[in-house]
């Protein structure tokens, strides 16, 4: 306390001297420091209130100071060690550091055959047909989890899972294959059983493959057929933590990397078989090696001449070069600034030119070409003049940390993008999604300045690359037709594919995000009712069970049993606001203060358990609209729901197995996130949502990575959740529809020939907004809007022309149901939204239903309606009933039923009981 009491005094006499300009500001949203522009105000927020408590400004010093400090900085960022899986607060050049994709990787079969594996695990081929590149999928069985690489050994295809086991391609379908060893010759092998792969590296000839296990031995399997297993242990006292290559001159010579980043050389035909390759002071000071794959050259110094390029885990090119029969380390280093992640290694043709070129990817994305002349001298070993050429990265993507590329052809090189996709570095004209394999080209006409092309990923990874059809057509998997006509008739021109940088158009990373050029919607406000007419009712069973919250914050299920209907009461001790989701039975609701809670069945008991009372756990405002496309049934050990918190993030709660977890996924940069537009309907693995900026937004749970979509400024999106339209789970063409601010319906459409569009379909009429979300797609091509004037309107495609169609509300036989066209109504008049026999399918008897003591106003209330079954969909009415619409044939709609609800102002006769 008495040190508290001299404390003002001491800061009188203080004064804030500034002696620097850069400044760095920690941004929670994104997790990273990010340099700030000067002059920067300081800012304190103390219960969202927040005032201006400083400035920071530049200070006046000369040029000379200037850059004499830049220099400062300059050495002491290139005199930093960076080690490995320690790089994220570390940034280059104002960039955040990459996380590492350890599933990723790439491998050429031949020409037209590129297998990839992708960060979910997944595993496709990017196959050319004779016309243009398609996707196959060759995933790995469920039960045998996830894949981190493929190896192809003389035309057969193997494949490590993350857990460390090979497997065979046979007939299509992956078969386990374990190593067995001659036990009474390799003492040190150890039982198959418990063998488990880490990587492995195919020999240059094609024919034998070495791997290396997660216990540190080194293994080759020298004959597929049958399988032929040599085990070469490790080094002594060592492991072999990476295969770094094998040379190409001596067949039987491995080199090898430790787990503390010595190289190693193995040679069975001498003795004895290892040798460790001491570092010299120089490579020291770079510190040790990276345990990944080098790149082998032969004849880069001489003929005799052998270079082994390698990378230091302080980020440097460093070679170990053998010579007039002498070893000796060479460090080539790396851009300035820039910490080198791995090498792509180099393709035949290549040594025929004269210069040789290394192109290497960066910690923060960007891939460099190292050139070196050929033929080195004594007197040209130092590095030539601007020796490093940025090729830097795609538009709003940028390349997978530590993960090589793949050169298929001269001029052309692929890597594996940091948000999932592919992207292709090519010569002018050589390359590209259009471009098939060139076998053909004039070497000197070739420009060298290389482009950049983006290549989508499968629906596995989150994106929109469509897999290949067995139907004829320039899809097949196998050969490709051109200019098959389409189903109108018409010739679908492949020039007419959405190709090249059409796809980077489609996407902004959130550095450029134009989410602060709306910040009049920053501050929007929910209703105190949103989560009420957002999440009001829930369907658990189709056909046979459905939950409703009332305004009251009761809970009340629809539940079909014994051949009766009836209200089943679940009672909790705090009210409720909504239901926000379902899994394999369990009911997910969120009450008055925010706390998600679930409802399940244990034994023969119901019970309820508190998710925002778990570790990580959080006060939520709303979830998914709806639970997983009809029919679409897979679950996986990684299945989970997404909810949005109070403060705006997106939350993931783990729920398979029961094994709850919360995860933070935060949200973009200045954007509070509003509601969830979509998850796992309209794409695998992503969420869609809406900020509160009125701006869409989608979020890749395998990359973990927010894209903001491309939106035009005066469309601002309503906060109301959303509905994913898909003709097929076969096909990725579809659409999603929201409502924009001002009540009009905004659908947001893909296909694989014009990629993202916006289509505004406004209203149904000049005097009617719509006033709730979208009910669920039906059939493909069909969803239900509510009216601002209590009717329900159908949205339907007729013929490749969307219409609308007035449905009115139960009990309504006068109502308008005249068929619209964009383009405005039709003189035709066509009965079909009509009512059944009002006595014969109706809970509640309706002789008088003008009768006003009976307070029954069959409107439809502005809820978000809900699906019944595959033809059916539940709405709310004004009066607190309920009302089920049914689809009899086509785009033929009736009013099936009303639904009496124990707090319905409109009383009826209904059946109660309490749940136990």
């Amino acid at each position: 306390m008495k040190g508290a009491a001299v404390l003002p005094q001491m800061m009188t006499t203080r004064q804030f001297e500034q002696r620097t300009d850069r400044f760095w500001e920690f941004q929670e949203e994104s997790n990273s420091w990010v340099e700030v522009k000067l002059p920067f105000d300081l800012v304190s927020c103390v219960n969202d209130n927040c005032t201006k408590v400083g400035l920071i400004d530049q200070t006046s010093k000369t040029e000379e100071e200037h850059l004499a400090n830049g220099k400062d900085v300059s050495n002491k960022t290139k005199s930093l060690k960076m080690r490995e899986g320690d790089l994220t607060g570390l940034e280059e050049n104002s960039y955040t550091v990459l996380p590492l994709r350890r599933r990723m990787s790439l491998t050429k079969m031949s020409d037209t055959s590129i297998w990839v594996t992708g960060e979910s695990g997944s595993i496709y081929e990017r196959f050319w047909n004779g016309v243009q590149w398609v996707i196959a999928p060759h995933d790995l069985q469920i039960s045998a989890g996830r894949a981190v690489s493929v190896l192809i050994v003389n035309q057969t295809i193997f494949t490590i899972s993350e857990e460390g086991n090979l497997y065979q391609m046979k007939l299509s379908d992956w078969v386990e294959l374990k190593p067995a060893f001659n036990q009474s010759i390799n003492k040190e092998a150890e039982q198959s059983s418990v063998i488990q792969m880490k990587s492995g590296t195919v020999s240059y000839d094609g024919l034998r493959v070495y791997f290396c296990t997660k216990t540190g031995l080194l293994l080759e399997l020298s004959e597929v057929e049958p399988p032929r297993w040599e085990n070469h242990g490790r080094p002594p006292g060592a492991d072999v933590a990476a295969i770094a290559d094998m040379a190409r001159i001596r067949t039987d010579v491995v080199y090898t990397i430790s787990p503390t980043g010595d190289l190693y050389e193995y040679d069975k035909s001498s003795r004895p078989s290892w040798k460790k390759h001491l570092q010299s002071e120089e490579t020291d000071k770079d510190g040790s090696l990276v345990p990944l794959q080098g790149c082998m050259i032969y004849g880069l110094s001489g003929d005799h001449s052998v270079s082994l390029f390698l990378l230091t885990k302080g980020g440097k090119l460093v070679e170990r070069r053998l010579h007039q029969r002498k070893w000796k380390w060479i460090t080539h280093g790396s851009p300035e600034d820039h910490h080198l992640t791995s090498i792509t290694p180099f393709l035949e043709d290549e040594l025929k030119e004269r210069f040789f070129s290394l192109f290497l990817t960066t910690s923060t994305g960007s891939v460099f070409e190292y050139q070196i002349p050929q033929h080195l001298g004594t007197a040209q070993e130092d590095q030539i003049s601007e020796a490093w050429q940025n090729h830097m990265h795609p538009p709003n993507a940028k390349a997978a940390r530590g993960i090589p590329g793949l050169k298929f052809q001269l001029g052309r090189i692929l890597f594996a993008l940091d948000d999932g996709r592919l992207a292709e570095l090519h010569l002018p004209g050589l390359g590209g999604q259009n471009s098939g394999p060139t076998n053909q080209f004039n070497r000197k006409k070739l420009s060298s300045k290389y482009i950049w092309s983006i290549l989508d990923a499968p629906e596995s990874e989150g994106w929109n690359g469509e897999y290949c059809t067995e139907e004829r057509g320039p899809m097949n998997c196998i050969a490709g037709i051109k200019d098959e006509p389409n189903d109108s008739g018409n010739i679908r021109s492949l020039t007419r594919r959405r190709k090249g940088t059409k796809a980077q158009q489609d996407y902004l990373s959130l550095g450029t995000s134009r989410s602060r050029l709306v910040k009049a919607s920053e501050e929007y406000r929910f209703p105190d009712n949103w989560i009420n007419t957002s999440f009001r009712l829930r369907l658990v069973q189709a056909g046979v069970s459905f939950f409703i919250i009332t305004e009251a914050g009761l809970i009340f299920e629809y539940l079909y049993t014994e051949s009766v209907w009836l209200w089943l009461r679940h009672d909790h001790s705090t009210p409720m606001r909504g239901a926000l989701g379902n899994y394999n039975g369990s009911v997910f609701f969120v009450d008055v203060y925010g706390t998600l809670l679930i409802r399940e069945r244990s034994n023969n008991e119901l019970a309820w358990i508190n998710c925002t009372a778990m570790r990580k756990g959080r006060q939520v405002i709303g979830g998914p609209p709806w639970d997983g496309m009809s029919g679409k049934l897979k679950v996986t050990a990684e299945d989970a729901l997404f909810f949005v918190s109070k403060s705006g993030r997106l939350l993931q709660f783990s729920v398979a197995l029961r094994k709850f977890k919360w995860k933070d996924c935060r949200s973009p940069p200045e954007t509070k996130l509003a509601c969830i537009i979509d998850q796992e309907v309209f794409r695998e693995n992503i969420v869609f949502v809406v900020g509160r900026n009125g701006r869409l937004y989608q979020y890749n749970k395998v990359t973990e990575l927010w894209h903001e979509h491309h939106q035009s400024q005066h469309l601002v999106l309503s906060r109301l959740p959303g509905t994913a339209m898909r003709p097929s789970f076969f096909s990725l063409t579809g659409s999603l529809f929201m409502l924009s601010e001002d009540g009009g319906l905004v659908e947001y459409h893909w296909n694989a020939w014009n990629g993202w569009n916006w289509v505004e379909h406004g209203t149904p009429s000049k005097d009617v907004t719509l006033v709730a979300p979208p009910s669920p797609c039906i059939k493909g091509n069909q969803l239900f809007l509510i009216g601002s004037d209590g009717n329900i309107y159908l949205r339907y495609m007729d013929q490749l022309i969307w219409r609308w169609k007035n449905c009115g509300f139960p009990q309504n036989g006068d109502g308008d149901t005249r068929d619209q066209t964009e383009m405005g109504a039709n003189d035709r008049m066509q009965e079909v939204c009509m009512d059944n026999d009002p006595t014969a399918n109706l809970d509640i008897n309706l002789k008088n239903p003008n009768d006003q003591n009976r307070k029954c106003d069959p409107k439809v209330a502005p809820t978000r309606p809900i699906p019944f079954s595959e033809d059916s969909v539940i709405f709310e009415l004004r009066d607190g009933r309920l009302a089920e619409i049914q689809k009899v044939q086509d785009s033929k709609w009736v009013w099936q039923r009303i639904i009496g609800t124990p707090t319905s102002s409109c009383k009826g006769s209904y059946l109660t009981a309490l749940a136990s």
